[in-house]
């Protein structure tokens, strides 16, 4: 069987996809309190860019990957309008039902799937708009990702992938020490798991850096793909538009 990692971890490619499962069920509930202590309410900041960036228009289909909680599933939601449509998924039951309370919780409806990332039941040019967030580090073929999400998008569609990155050279031994001493700690304290948070952090220094995904879209088929380094490289977003 092949093999991939699972954080610093080499695990088999079948055997990741049950440990990323139990990681996120174990964090689910309190998955938005978590974010929001990691990150000092940044992580807010980065998904209100994202949606400025998206410009999602009245009358849009847009396709949510790795919804989880629904942040961007609700900020696109109210883009597009009662004329659009937002499809909001993940491949983790527990994040997506999380989410789905919280939308419905804000008066939004959407229709809620659990899928694959690498394997979309969409058809092809599908969407004008693919967005995931903190997710594709977590597939284990991100190649095949991404080339789904291009599959499913329409010519001109747009593919946004927010996601922790490299973070520039003199803040990697203070992100070091905050990512392997302070927040697994924190999520003993807060959510009761340290070892799903050290993952998380572990998760982020395998995961390709800003040119390195670039290169991956592009190969992807995405004709022309931006970067945006946003808090000095900790998070970046990539977009990429389909020719």
């Amino acid at each position: 069987m092949a093999q991939t990692h699972f954080g610093f971890k080499t695990v088999d490619e079948r055997e990741k996809a049950q440990r990323v499962r139990s990681v996120f069920d174990s964090v689910a509930p309190r998955y938005d309190l978590m974010n929001d202590l990691m990150s000092a309410g940044l992580h807010r900041l980065w998904k209100r860019y994202t949606l400025t960036v998206a410009q999602a228009q009245p009358g849009d289909q847009v396709l949510d990957i790795a919804g989880g909680t629904g942040d961007l599933s609700l900020g696109l939601a109210r883009q597009v309008g009662p004329t659009g449509l937002v499809v909001h998924t993940d491949i983790n039951e527990a994040m997506l039902r999380e989410g789905r309370d919280r939308l419905l919780n804000e008066g939004v409806v959407l229709p809620s799937t659990v899928c694959d990332a690498e394997k979309l039941p969409f058809a092809d040019g599908s969407f004008d708009i693919v967005s995931v967030a903190f997710g594709l580090r977590n597939m284990t073929h991100k190649d095949q990702a991404l080339a789904e999400m291009h599959r499913v998008l329409r010519p001109g569609g747009k593919l946004l992938v927010l996601e922790f990155s490299k973070v520039a050279k003199p803040l990697e031994k203070a992100y070091d020490w905050y990512s392997f001493s302070v927040l697994p700690r924190l999520g003993r304290w807060v959510a009761g798991d340290a070892d799903s948070y050290r993952y998380l952090a572990e998760s982020i220094r395998m995961h390709p850096g800003q040119e390195e995904l670039r290169q991956m879209m592009k190969q992807a088929g995405f004709g022309h793909v931006d970067v945006h380094n946003l808090t000095g490289g900790v998070v970046a977003l990539h977009l990429g538009i389909k020719c």
